[in-house]
């Protein structure tokens, strides 16, 4: 319904995908978020990511963050239309911290400036 209504507002088509193809999707990205500490969905030219990514690899840098370029990736709009299903965010970054699901850029820097995202990251 999200994906209708989405779809209907913004001009995208519908989803073409396959019963299949969309397990795929579901299962990479479940599997993505589930097997790192930070895990964030981006796309290469969005000011938001990189200004996100930023953060994380400057001042966290001894965390991996697995990083997932959508707009590098030919079914990155079919992983973007599952994490707007998932999370109800259809807007990248979209930033897992041990399979929380934190947000956007604003909601990392939010964290970050409340002191919050050490802890979060750093946490065992």
């Amino acid at each position: 319904m999200l994906s209708s209504i989405r779809n209907y507002l913004f001009g995208r088509p519908a989803s073409t995908m396959s019963g299949k193809q969309r397990e795929t999707i579901t299962s990479f990205v479940d599997d993505l978020i589930a097997d790192n500490r930070i895990a964030v969905f981006s796309k290469s030219y969005c000011p938001y990511c990189r200004r996100a990514k930023q953060l994380l690899s400057g001042k966290y840098s001894d965390v991996p963050a697995t990083v997932i370029e959508l707009d590098e990736r030919s079914d990155g709009s079919d992983i973007q239309d599952y994490l707007a299903e998932k999370t109800g965010q259809s807007t990248v970054p979209n930033i897992f911290i041990d399979t929380k699901h934190i947000g956007g850029s604003s909601d990392l820097i939010a964290l970050e400036e409340s002191q919050q995202l050490g802890a979060l990251i750093n946490k065992l």
